[in-house]
């Protein structure tokens, strides 16, 4: 097992501890090889999460066309005090690619958790965010844990013992994933947190395919830019010579299989270098980047309770466009 090392940092809140992976946040050229050398090609979507995917990301979260952000801070504002309920007071809480902190400050003045633990491969992102919201928080102790998502981490903080544990997992991630890996990874969390934990899970709803593909195609190319980022973070981290002009974006609703689908397209036939190896493009043959299922209520249901999670309450906004499903250990 890989060990985590803490920092040094010389103005950080006492309340604070940063700690990360030995390659947390490090490209896996193998994987990333194995992926475009294969029928159909693919990246794995954590590539999107640089600096500045995580700058566009945020931006993206911000548009008009992009409901999901406002829907769930919408949910969160006016529900904050059942899921307060809920979870129950004095628990650690557990955030899964957490951004920018933002959606957990609305739950923080009413759960009264006794530890934050906030875990992401964006390292810069995750560092600032955890020493501002240490700052304006110096009642809680805040744990920024540089690692991917698959890592069981609980064990290894010096966390306070004796404490339920919640995993709050916002932001519709967990429809990135393939059905069977959202089922592992489910049943990952509900081992996390035992029988008297739980996990709050932010759930895209299906819809009308026209909104789902504007929100994916955003008015203001953010959307775009942030696909085709991971272009550039290739070139720039692992000397790969993709040229962004020579790719275009593209993202759809693919209603048979209840998800978005986002893609680079080669818009010409080219051949790339990428680590000695010529990576060959065909007009039109494209990279699939990224999927975005949709749930319906009873569908996510049944997933949550294949993973060992016994039940869960949900709520939601008046169009019902998303939910947060609170799931409770088994």
């Amino acid at each position: 097992m890989k060990t985590l090392r803490e920092p040094l940092a010389a103005r950080r809140p006492a309340n604070v501890t940063v700690m990360s992976l030995d390659d947390g946040g490090e490209i896996d050229l193998d994987e990333v090889l194995a992926g475009l050398v294969r029928e159909p090609k693919r990246l794995s979507p954590k590539l999107f999460y640089d600096a500045r995917g995580s700058e566009l990301f945020n931006a993206i979260c911000k548009t008009e066309a992009y409901y999901p952000t406002r829907t769930e801070r919408g949910i969160l504002t006016s529900h904050a005090e059942a899921i307060a309920q809920a979870v129950g007071p004095d628990c650690v809480v557990f955030e899964f690619g957490p951004g920018d902190m933002s959606k957990v400050r609305l739950l923080l003045p009413r759960l009264l958790p006794s530890a934050y633990v906030g875990i992401d491969i964006a390292k810069a992102q995750l560092i600032t965010a955890a020493e501002t919201l240490a700052f304006e928080y110096p009642w809680l102790e805040v744990f920024a844990v540089c690692a991917d998502f698959g890592v069981e981490l609980a064990g290894q903080l010096p966390l306070p013992p004796g404490r339920r544990r919640v995993v709050f997992f916002p932001g519709s991630t967990i429809g990135n994933f393939e059905p069977d890996d959202a089922r592992a990874f489910l049943g990952l969390l509900a081992r996390m947190v035992g029988a008297d934990g739980g996990a709050i899970v932010g759930v895209d709803f299906q819809k009308h395919t026209a909104l789902l593909d504007r929100a994916y195609n955003d008015p203001e190319g953010l959307t775009r830019a942030f696909n085709l980022n991971v272009l550039t973070r290739l070139n720039r981290e692992v000397g790969a010579d993709f040229d962004e002009r020579r790719f275009q974006h593209h993202a759809f609703y693919n209603e048979s299989l209840q998800r978005v689908e986002m893609y680079l397209v080669s818009m010409v036939s080219q051949v790339v270098p990428l680590a000695g190896r010529p990576i060959r493009f065909a007009a039109g043959e494209s990279i699939h980047t990224e999927n975005s299922y949709k749930y319906t209520p009873q569908s996510f249901a049944a997933l949550a309770s294949e993973a060992g999670f016994a039940a869960h309450r949900l709520w939601t906004d008046a169009r019902d466009y998303f939910g947060l499903s609170f799931l409770s250990g088994a």
